[in-house]
């Protein structure tokens, strides 16, 4: 699989990556340890060389499953994970001050046995402390040699501007798609402008893009979709245009409509590095296919205007 850099970090990462958090959490059941190791090993062997985890995947089992599963392929690959939560919890609160900062890296360089974290992400935005502090508490752990490099997700411009003055941000992360295409509006001109790069999650739909979903889908009591409004049966229905369309362009590319989807963010930029996860092999590989996919300036167009035509309906975050 051809590579890619990061923005002006150097960090340098297969163009397609691997979201490790429906692994075991968000999506239902998931896989044991053993599935999961094997799922992993088979995507270093097919090319993938960037992993992304956090401790509040699980909590912290997700890291493990990670740390045990690239274990033997370690100086192969870049390994993400991510602090910001209390107690690694995303339900309990925020939490990026200076001390669970390094408790967190500390703990997680256990959990996926190693001596330093490639990138590093605050994971959320903590109302309560100075991004410049969680930035400078970042860039002592790198002086440290327990992190490589610093990134942010879901963050706004302001805070991007504010965090990379302090200690240059290698990539930030953020849901991005045909499905939630907002960071076109301020995030990705700021990214380019600073030279940060952009992991873009979600980058099939949470499963929508793919055309494997539709208003009769139903979904486990412990996926995450459940309780999102975008995914509900009238919005699916709804939203049904946008598969049609995908699947339409990408028979004419002999792909399947996630290809086109992760093909599409692929072309945007030399600098985006979509992270899809999956627990099947076969999905694995059908991802991978989408490195391949080249698609011209005219087809680009095409699929903008198409999907343009579209509006989406429902909110991609739960009710509050």
């Amino acid at each position: 699989m051809e590579k890619r850099v990061l923005g002006k970090s150097g960090l340098e990462v297969s163009a397609l990556g691997f979201g490790c958090m429906g692994l075991n959490f968000a999506y239902g059941k998931g896989l044991n340890r053993q599935q999961a190791t094997t799922l992993l090993g088979n995507a270093v062997e097919k090319g993938i060389t960037f992993f992304d985890t956090a401790e509040a995947y699980g909590p912290f089992t997700n890291e493990e499953i990670v740390g045990e599963a690239l274990k033997p392929y370690r100086q192969d690959v870049v390994i993400a994970t991510k602090f910001g939560f209390t107690e690694g919890d995303y339900t309990v609160g925020f939490d990026s001050s200076p001390k669970r900062i390094r408790s967190v890296a500390e703990a997680s360089l256990k959990r996926l046995k190693t001596d330093y974290i490639d990138l590093f992400y605050q994971h959320r935005n903590d109302p309560n402390v100075p991004i410049e502090d969680v930035a400078g508490t970042v860039a002592e752990l790198i002086k440290e040699g327990k992190v490589k490099h610093f990134g942010l997700s879901e963050a706004d411009v302001q805070n991007i501007r504010k965090a990379h003055a302090v200690q240059p941000l290698a990539a930030l992360q953020s849901e991005y798609s045909l499905f939630w295409r907002e960071p076109e509006n301020e995030i990705l001109p700021t990214l380019e402008e600073l030279g940060i790069g952009f992991v873009p999650f979600s980058p099939l739909g949470r499963g929508f893009l793919t055309g494997t979903i539709d208003a009769n889908t139903k979904f486990e009591d412990s996926d995450y979709r459940k309780i999102v409004p975008r995914y509900n049966k009238e919005n699916r229905e709804a939203n049904q245009a946008l598969i049609d369309v995908l699947s339409r362009i990408a028979k004419q590319k002999n792909a399947s409509s996630g290809q086109l989807a992760l093909a599409w963010l692929l072309a945007k930029k030399p600098w985006i590095v979509p992270i899809p996860g999956t627990t099947k092999l076969s999905r694995l590989e059908e991802n991978i296919g989408s490195a391949t996919l080249v698609l011209t300036a005219d087809e680009l167009g095409q699929i903008n205007t198409a999907v343009d035509a579209i509006t989406l309906v429902g909110s991609r975050d739960p009710e509050m």
